[in-house]
């Protein structure tokens, strides 16, 4: 992983200094995947460019679907505290968010709504945190303050995260992060996780961030009761 960000973090400058594309972040986060044991297997139809509202369940998540469907992420400003994290996540134009800040919400709008308009294909975890991946949590509305109304022609694509062994290496409860890191690294098997990307929303799901939210919950819920079901 060291040797990977030791390479990728040059050629990304570079590549910026270039005017060129968000390749080497995806290439490294992909990596990482690699590394950790995990192997995807992709269900559905991808809609570039689209806001892809995603189940939470690890931070595998953010390699897979790096790497499934280059997307960048919205994340809340907590993670911008530790300066490490932010510095990684600013190479892959993640979009901070702070829900409690109504005065940033204009800006916040503006920076999500430019990298749409750039054809970039952007998800957020709508739970807000991380479930045990056998099902989800609540989708929080208030997550999507930032696009409502939303930008015209924008899609939006529920994505379900269906891992095989989901309560292995889910990041739930006090489990400190390093903990976690450790213990997905310790495994022997392969961490097969399914990225089934659901169909769009359409009409009236789309009419304001609540009915987006709950409309994008049902699908993601709908696809993982319906893959467990499958699996027994």
């Amino acid at each position: 992983m060291l040797a990977l960000l030791l390479v990728c973090v040059p050629l990304h400058y570079l590549w910026r200094l270039l005017g060129l594309n968000r390749l080497w972040p995806r290439i490294f986060l992909s990596g990482i995947g690699a590394v950790a044991g995990l192997s995807l297997s992709r269900h559905g139809t991808r809609v570039p460019g689209a806001l892809l509202l995603s189940n939470h369940v690890s931070w595998l998540d953010i390699t897979a679907l790096s790497h499934a469907a280059n997307s960048a992420f919205i994340a809340h400003d907590g993670l911008a505290q530790f300066k490490f994290l932010k510095w990684l996540c600013s190479m892959n134009d993640t979009v901070f968010i702070a829900r409690h800040k109504r005065s940033d919400v204009s800006r916040q709008a503006d920076q999500i709504r430019e990298a749409m308009d750039h054809g970039a294909t952007l998800t957020l975890f709508p739970e807000g945190t991380t479930s045990d991946g056998t099902d989800i949590l609540p989708f929080k509305s208030s997550l999507l303050g930032a696009l409502e109304p939303l930008p015209e022609d924008a899609v939006v694509q529920p994505v379900a995260l269906i891992y095989r062994d989901a309560p292995d290496v889910s990041w739930v409860g006090a489990e400190p992060g390093l903990d976690n890191f450790k213990r997905i690294l310790a495994r022997l098997r392969p961490v097969r996780l399914d990225v089934h990307f659901l169909p769009p929303l359409q009409g009236d799901a789309l009419a304001n961030r609540k009915t987006m939210t709950a409309a994008a919950h049902d699908a993601v819920e709908y696809a993982i009761k319906a893959a467990r079901t499958g699996s027994n």
